[in-house]
């Protein structure tokens, strides 16, 4: 257990994404004082809720109501996923490995990122686009579930940044491989919420015990894809241990690089 219980603040669903926002920093906050890597994620998800909602506030989606709508639908998996594994509840078993592994010294910033963006990405987002509108009205939806990918894009850079304040060589590496670099994550991304997509055409039109039952299995799917994050193999996973060596700041600070 933590050293200061969980705000329990967080156990209602929001409702708005002011509320999201909100929730996300009391994680954050949470996180500073406990000195738990969760913030790490909850940093840059929050980052990213404001990004959003300012998108949104400027006309950028075609249907800001919707994707406000969705954006909380889409949140609230993650903040009552995190508000479960704290008060000793289980959530889906993606983000049982994301919140274990915030446990353990050796995995980099950008590990502890990675999963959970496995986690919310590629099981929670395509489940949180079901949710959001019925079947029939699904394909409208598309257009401004693929702006969430640019929103995500603008974001890149400035996280990248932000890690190599904690990693100062990933600075010189940014210099030389930057747009290369900055390619190769946007890609990834992009692959992750067409998959997320598709996830979200096969649940729509399926029955609730249906749907359940396919969020099982990719949940199962994704908790092993896990092992693939922390552990790619002895060369890599060597490479990365001599980041973590390198990595600067304690977690509270790393915490507020990322905000």
């Amino acid at each position: 257990m933590s050293d200061t219980d969980f705000p329990t603040s967080i156990a209602m669903p929001a409702e708005t994404i002011d509320e999201v926002i909100n929730q996300l920093t009391r994680i954050v906050e949470w996180s500073k004082e406990n000195n738990s890597r969760i913030g790490y994620f909850a940093a840059l998800y929050r980052k990213v809720t404001v990004q959003i909602k300012n998108g949104i506030e400027e006309g950028f989606f075609d249907d800001g109501p919707r994707m406000a709508r969705l954006d909380v639908i889409f949140a609230n998996r993650y903040i009552h996923a995190c508000y479960q594994y704290q008060t000793g509840q289980t959530p889906t078993q993606s983000w049982v490995r994301a919140f274990d592994a915030t446990k353990d010294w050796w995995p980099i910033v950008l590990q502890h990122l990675l999963m959970g963006m496995n986690a919310h990405i590629n099981l929670d987002l395509g489940i949180a686009a079901a949710e959001t509108v019925p079947p029939e009205e699904l394909s409208d939806l598309k257009g401004d579930f693929n702006k969430i990918n640019q929103v995500l894009a603008n974001l890149v850079g400035s996280v990248k940044n932000e890690l190599a304040e904690i990693w100062p060589i990933l600075g010189i590496m940014n210099r030389y491989l930057g747009s290369v670099e900055t390619a190769i994550i946007n890609f990834s991304m992009e692959n992750a919420r067409n998959a997320a997509w598709s996830f979200a055409e096969a649940l729509s039109p399926q029955s609730e015990t249906q749907r359940q039952q396919a969020i099982v299995e990719k949940d199962v799917m994704f908790a092993a894809f896990s092992d693939v994050i922390l552990h790619p193999g002895f060369t890599l996973s060597t490479v990365l241990k001599i980041v973590r060596l390198g990595e600067r700041g304690t977690i509270r600070e790393r915490i507020e690089i990322l905000e």
